[in-house]
């Protein structure tokens, strides 16, 4: 009964933090100049924040006793390896349902269906829309002889009211590596943005992992809401290449139900922060979707991923990706009985003006030797 007041409270905080965001005047407006904003961190917030804030990641917020403070000096200090996977990414749908979630779960799911009836209810209005950035666990990972705090972030942004939230989990020395390379770019808007500052000690306990949860939640709003920032290719790699790099990992080693999710993690990434920089990222996305649909024996899926491929392909010049995508394309819908003469005719095009080989190379070739940078 407790656990579902707090759940109430902390909905109501996050719809009210978002009517504000819609309407200009909340935390996700950056300011410019010498008043600018502070990030909560250390004293900044009031006791009742902190309270609210501990209650919000209860369930999921784990942290060190207080001998454990010893070591809080090693935090982040070296550099971060690629994040592990989070957990229950692996999870097939039959054991999803055979397993109840576990609380903090299903508060995660609470919130965000709230938060996606209040999308649908303001996305015909005039009012730019933003992204919402909300930390939904923050777990203490001890991986000797380092330990440090992993944060997992919801990324929610208008579109379907039954769409679930795109998930990031990064660790402070990421946060720290994005602060310094756009600060290096943007001078003038960076000035503005302030970046919580290290601790030497007392980084596990709840106080410090919640402060640091809301001022990363602030950070990337305030990035998010500065045009010249929310297009840096940093930010981009922030968000997305991790999560790329990870599924091509399990995509080549086999593994490809859980790439699958991977996948459509990034490519829902994608689609809400947008890619300035050029079809490849998405095309990419969506071959180890097909890829990994394909192996999973659900063509009609890897079919439908070949054809927004080449709809964002168009008649643009021949692209590395065109002609595996027009070859996955053809025998996809030779096997489900489809219409594949325009995708046949395209493709027998670029073998006879010497454009690609015959046969092309598949999807799943070029996915496995693409470099990622």
């Amino acid at each position: 009964m407790h656990r579902g007041t707090q759940e109430g409270a902390m909905a109501s905080r996050l719809l009210h933090r978002l009517r504000h965001a819609l309407a200009g005047d909340g935390p996700g407006e950056a300011t410019v100049g010498p008043e600018a904003e502070q990030f909560p961190e250390s004293s900044e917030l009031e006791d009742d924040d902190a309270e609210g804030l501990s209650s919000r990641l209860s369930g999921t917020l784990s942290f060190t006793s207080a001998e454990d403070d010893e070591d809080d000096e090693d935090e982040d200090d070296e550099e971060a390896d690629p994040d592990p996977l989070p957990p229950g990414d692996g999870a097939s749908g039959e054991d999803a349902e055979r397993s109840p979630p576990p609380d903090g779960q299903r508060g995660s799911q609470l919130l965000a269906r709230q938060l996606q009836d209040f999308w649908k209810k303001s996305r015909n209005t005039l009012v730019p829309q933003r992204l919402l950035f909300e930390v939904t666990s923050a777990n203490v990972v001890k991986d000797p002889p380092s330990k440090y705090v992993l944060y997992t972030l919801a990324v929610m942004g208008p579109g379907p009211p039954d769409r679930q939230p795109a998930q990031i989990s990064r660790r402070y020395s990421d946060f720290e590596r994005l602060h310094r390379n756009l600060q290096r770019q943007f001078r003038g808007p960076m000035a503005g943005i302030s970046f919580p500052r290290k601790r030497l000690r007392r980084n596990f306990t709840a106080e410090t992992i919640a402060r640091r949860s809301q001022a990363f939640e602030q950070y990337l709003g305030h990035l998010h809401s500065v045009p010249e920032l929310r297009h840096a290719s940093d930010l981009q790699d922030f968000f997305v290449l991790p999560e790329l790099r990870r599924a091509q990992s399990l995509t080549c080693t086999g593994l490809y139900r859980e790439a699958l999710a991977l996948w459509a993690n990034a490519w829902q990434l994608q689609a809400q922060l947008g890619t300035p920089s050029g079809p490849d990222r998405p095309l990419l996305t969506l071959a180890g979707l097909a890829v990994c649909h394909q192996e999973l024996e659900d063509p009609r899926e890897a079919r439908a991923c070949c054809e927004r491929a080449l709809q964002l392909l168009g008649d643009k010049s021949p692209h590395p990706l065109l002609a595996p995508f027009l070859e996955a394309h053809v025998r996809l819908s030779w096997r489900l009985g489809l219409d594949k003469r325009q995708s046949e005719a395209r493709l027998q095009a670029l073998q006879e003006a010497g454009l690609t080989p015959t046969p092309p190379p598949s999807l799943k070739e070029l996915l496995i030797k693409e470099v990622l940078d």
